[in-house]
């Protein structure tokens, strides 16, 4: 049996991992799963997959999910601490679907325990891949993308040496505002920015597809897992999500990931790697599909795009600085203090103001400046709030 912990359970990466396991528990040894407030799935998953620990990350919490589990053997704490105490417990596998900058020092504990670990935490690599990379091998650990995009580029590049390639592209559907007209983008409403046309994502996830701050992401986390150049990455607006990255070689070919918008693809790829096993996932019927298509991101009505090239280019603590904004500009954004295209103004502000002196550039890449970046992020990207009214 296998030795794993799901950080993140209770989302929807979260989620489709565990009805992977659950499809074949005789095969997994459930160490830990962590979750938010839904304690009632937290707990319901714990009792149904015999969890050794259940960690919510926030205190107030606790004492429902402790009286959740109160029949069972199942050990029960909370805080961000617990996490990364979880984090600290040897497993075979671990998969970190955590949103947010919160998923980085748990997974720099699992890897420093010479964990496999399937990353769909977006924010780990783009705030610090250096040092997460740094630390996988500094520790005999792997490193495994679960990206549905960086799943692709990796399966795409099985066999093949990086010297022979010559770009990487990564799809993105376009968001719900694909079709708008560009002057209704200021007065889009949460509501309308919740809802994914191809894919079933958590909200947050949902409305950074809408901005393409999630895309942007890829990109700088596309430089830091493959160690390629920026120019070297591109976008493509692909509708039908069934496309998911390609990779372009030496001799003029392209290989392609074709598979259906479910991410139980990508999770069961780092689940059984390196080896494929059968997954419940649909079977694509090229025929009846007929037709793909592909089309240039429109810079204007995607401006994160540009933002994150930017990060690339400058590099350092950048990225560290443009996340911490983006989810500040986010929270903003669901709270109603800010529009929809108000997120990427305050995203390019922070990062001008520190850019602008503060050593983002030639800080040394560590833990305590990551955090110490991002801290400050978060309250400049807040004062550029009342700056934009």
């Amino acid at each position: 049996m296998r030795r794993i912990t799901v950080f993140g359970a209770t989302g929807s990466v979260g989620q489709s991992a565990l009805d992977l396991v659950a499809r074949d528990l005789a095969s997994y040894d459930v160490v830990a799963l962590t979750g938010g407030r839904n304690v009632a799935q937290l707990a319901h998953d714990a009792r149904r997959l015999n969890a050794d620990m259940a960690v919510t990350c926030y205190p107030e919490c606790y004492s429902e999910l402790k009286d959740l589990l109160a029949d069972t053997d199942v050990e029960v704490a909370a805080g961000p601490d617990a996490i990364t105490q979880a984090a600290a417990r040897p497993v075979d596998w671990a998969l970190s679907a955590i949103v947010g900058a919160a998923g980085l020092v748990p997974g720099l504990e699992a890897l420093s325990h010479g964990t496999t670990l399937a990353l769909a935490n977006k924010e780990s690599l783009v705030t610090a891949g250096p040092l997460m990379l740094g630390r996988a091998k500094a520790h005999g650990a792997t490193v495994l993308p679960v990206d549905s995009e960086h799943s692709a580029v990796f399966q795409a590049l099985v066999g093949e040496h990086m010297a022979a390639v010559e770009r990487v592209i990564i799809t993105a559907s376009g968001g719900a505002f694909r079709d708008w007209p560009i002057e209704k983008l200021a007065k889009a409403t949460l509501a309308q920015a919740s809802s994914h046309p191809n894919w079933d994502m958590g909200r947050r996830i949902t409305i950074d597809s809408a901005s393409m701050f999630n895309k942007g992401m890829e990109l700088i986390e596309t430089k830091e897992f493959f160690n390629v150049s920026p120019d070297m990455i591109e976008v493509l607006v692909h509708r039908e999500s069934l496309v998911h990255a390609l990779v372009g070689f030496n001799d003029g070919a392209l290989m392609a990931h074709v598979g259906p918008p479910d991410m139980r693809h990508a999770i069961g790829y780092a689940l059984h790697w390196p080896e494929r096993q059968h997954l419940p996932v649909e079977r694509l019927d090229l025929a009846k599909i007929g037709s793909l298509t592909f089309e240039a991101p429109d810079d204007a009505r995607y401006p994160a795009l540009g933002i994150a090239k930017r990060v690339m280019r400058e590099g350092g603590l950048s990225g560290a600085v443009f996340n911490a904004a983006k989810e500040r500009a986010l929270d903003g954004f669901i709270a109603g203090e800010i529009g929809f295209l108000d997120m990427s103004r305050v995203v390019d502000r922070t990062l001008d103001k520190m850019s602008s002196g503060a050593g983002v550039q030639s800080a040394a890449m560590t833990i305590d400046n990551v955090l110490e970046t991002d801290r400050l992020a978060r309250i400049y990207a807040a004062e550029a709030f009342e700056q934009l009214g």
